[in-house]
């Protein structure tokens, strides 16, 4: 495995096409993570599988979010995409979001090439509202068992608010 952030930039952010790479696939209660110093993928956790991940889940390279980790993405796809590849990504959104204080927000996306859908989706407003309940319900509670009420869904940004979180990420990552 190559070390992504050597590899991969996050792609063009103005043109809304980024690199995503995939850590956990949708459906799995692994807690997969970027181990940046090792440049290998680890098994952090097993969640119980009530929390399972309702979309894919990965991270941009050469980002960096205001938690010191990767910017993470969220991505948007039919069936479970597979640990450690990448793709290009269309940014559809972000998801503002708190982790135990720490901002930890989430870029919404979905593969800039959807054959399957026609490229079908191009916002958020395109993702069925059931989806998007589901994915803010898990995020608000998937540590309730280990501490109830430390995560917390601030709202849900468009393509504009989720390129600007991106561009702080960038820099953030350049300053490293």
């Amino acid at each position: 495995m190559s070390d992504f952030n050597q590899v991969l930039d996050a792609g063009d952010v103005d043109g809304g096409v980024i690199n995503v790479v995939v850590e956990i696939p949708q459906g799995s209660n692994h807690k997969i993570e970027w181990d940046r110093k090792r440049a290998v993928m680890k098994l952090d956790r097993v969640e119980p599988q009530l929390f399972a991940k309702p979309t894919n889940y990965g991270f941009i390279p050469q980002t960096l979010d205001e938690d010191g980790d990767e910017l993470d993405a969220l991505i948007i796809t039919d069936t479970p995409l597979p640990t450690g590849i990448y793709l290009e990504a269309r940014v559809i959104g972000v998801m503002k979001f708190v982790d135990d204080g720490e901002v930890d927000d989430k870029i919404v996306v979905v593969p800039a090439d959807d054959r399957h859908s026609g490229d079908a989706v191009r916002t958020l407003d395109d993702l069925p509202k059931q989806l998007i309940k589901q994915i803010e319900f898990h995020f608000n509670h998937y540590k309730d068992l280990k501490k109830t009420g430390s995560t917390k869904v601030e709202h849900w940004g468009g393509i504009d608010e989720a390129k600007a979180v991106i561009r702080e990420s960038q820099e953030r990552w350049r300053k490293l």
